[in-house]
């Protein structure tokens, strides 16, 4: 998943909320705004659990609190509980995990945030788990050295999205690296929260909900 820099990013967001008349009519930028995106002057913080299954049995639960007025993030995770700020030097080893969750968390938002990426778009696509039609947005994200500024921690990563006629993202497939195949996952069960919304149930192409979303919480 692909990690910004966050003080930019705010900056940026800050910029796009103040003037909402001048953001840009793009695809990207109306998938953000299906999510609430110009609704996010009024949020000071987002709080939510981010939950993997594996072999049907095994989860694992990171906790998040980003504060986005001072750029703090808390973290509670199976190994320890600290809170980090986003403007520091360096950064600890947990930030992989926080880029890694919100991605999937607000991916959406990440659309008008993230600048180093272009976007190519097909319609009458057909999504590859459920089969029904949607318009194709495809992320490619910049190439360039892992973790230099606006690379992140694995650069050049691709994603396929579909979204429905509503422009809600319905399934994607994330590809390492821009390679040519990813595993498809949906995106369902769509909650609001204060003025966002978030997608918060992901199943593999076998029916298995492998990632979920809990314990939101936006202030």
């Amino acid at each position: 998943m692909k990690n910004f820099l966050f003080l930019l990013a705010f900056v940026g967001c800050c910029v796009a909320c103040q003037q909402k008349e001048t953001m840009p009519d793009t695809l990207p930028f109306q998938v953000a705004k299906a999510y609430g995106f110009e609704n996010f002057d009024q949020v000071k913080s987002i709080a939510y659990t981010w939950n993997v299954q594996r072999d049907s049995v095994n989860v694992l639960s990171r906790k998040w609190k980003w504060n986005i007025q001072d750029s703090t993030v808390a973290y509670s995770g199976p190994d320890t509980t600290f809170t980090y700020s986003l403007t520091a030097d360096s950064l600890p080893k947990q930030d992989g995990g926080f880029i890694n969750d919100k991605y999937w968390a607000m991916m959406p938002f990440q659309l008008a945030w993230d600048k180093g990426y272009t976007f190519e778009t097909a319609e009458n696509v057909t999504s590859p788990i459920k089969g029904t039609p949607a318009t194709k947005l495809t992320i490619l994200y910049q190439s360039g050295e892992p973790k230099s500024p606006g690379m992140g921690y694995t650069p050049g990563d691709a994603y396929d999205l579909y979204l429905d006629e509503n422009l809600m993202i319905v399934e994607w497939v994330f590809r390492r690296g821009n390679g040519p195949e990813g595993r498809p996952v949906t995106w369902e069960t769509v909650e609001s929260h204060g003025p966002l919304k978030f997608a918060t149930e992901h199943y593999n192409a076998e029916g298995k909900r492998t990632l979920w979303i809990s314990d939101i919480k936006v202030d």
